[in-house]
């Protein structure tokens, strides 16, 4: 199913002291954050997992990774084994295990948003290349950067690849990414911000100048608003977990939430709490204290 309509409930609003809600929903980022630096699930992590979700607590992996990338999680899915990735452009089902995943919702990056954003970002910062995610490929333009190892579907110019006829024109856009050689990442989401305005919704996750293109109002936050809303669960029982600035909405729209040790500035502003780093088992440490605070 896709789903184009912005969402505009994920924000935090005033209600029960979050403290005094018992959590319902965890949902934790991955790279930096479930996910030590080797990108393993530690034992106590996949016991502080398990243990949530025998106590009755809904776990959610909200990732920027797309859903070809989840077999690193997939052995450690329980109960409704969905997940949301693209930074919220999709929801997907992981029971099939890894190769096999499911397309539950797809909220995608409309052709026109997306050349309009190439074009903006072309000319506020000259050098910037491109590649397009879609729900089963990955294209790029020539000369863009092998980051991703993987060997792309397509060599083209953004522009060929988002045409109506181009490659994979059946398939929905779920981001674009763009990269700058030369610019600071920080200083690079914010002019792209600026430049690219309500055309899309623009963020990050990784250390170098990176940048990752949704659809208008599609973040983490508000696909995991929508998630939630479908179970009757309200924004104060979540409790969310993140280390970059794709995680800053997730963040602050949880009724709890924790920035890694390791996390960039703007999450340790976002979140309500701090727990220690990725390589240091953040997540299993508070999950482990909020299941002892239950008795």
């Amino acid at each position: 199913m896709r789903e184009n309509d912005r969402v505009t409930s994920a924000t935090r609003q005033p209600g029960t002291p979050a403290a005094a809600t018992p959590a319902r929903l965890i949902a934790t980022d991955l790279d930096g954050t479930l996910l030590r630096d080797d990108k393993s699930v530690s034992p106590r992590t996949v016991a502080a997992l398990a243990a949530a979700e025998e106590a009755g607590i809904e776990v959610f992996f909200v990732t920027g990774r797309p859903a070809r990338w989840m077999d690193v999680v997939s052995d450690h899915v329980h109960g409704h084994g969905l997940a949301i990735c693209g930074n919220g452009a999709a929801v997907v089902d992981l029971h099939g295990g890894p190769g096999a995943h499911r397309f539950v919702k797809v909220r995608e990056l409309a052709r026109e948003n997306a050349l309009d954003a190439v074009r903006l970002l072309r000319d506020a910062a000259p050098g910037t290349v491109f590649a397009v995610e879609q729900t089963y490929g990955f294209h790029q333009e020539p000369d863009y950067p092998k980051l991703h190892m993987e060997i792309p579907d397509n060599l083209l110019p953004a522009e060929k690849l988002l045409a109506p006829d181009g490659p994979a024109a059946d398939q929905p856009v779920l981001k674009i990414l763009a990269y700058h050689p030369t610019l600071d990442p920080d200083a690079f989401l914010t002019l792209a911000r600026l430049a690219i305005g309500d055309h899309a919704n623009v963020t990050r996750s990784s250390p170098s100048a990176l940048l990752e293109i949704s659809g208008p109002g599609v973040s983490k936050a508000s696909t995991l608003a929508l998630c939630c809303a479908e179970r009757g669960i309200s924004h104060e029982e979540v409790v969310a977990f993140g280390d970059m600035p794709n995680d800053v909405e997730m963040l602050t729209w949880a009724g709890r939430s924790y920035a890694m040790g390791n996390a960039h500035p703007d999450v340790i502003a976002a979140a309500s709490g701090c727990t220690v780093a990725n390589n240091e088992d953040g997540v299993a440490v508070v999950i482990e204290h909020l299941l002892a605070a239950r008795g």
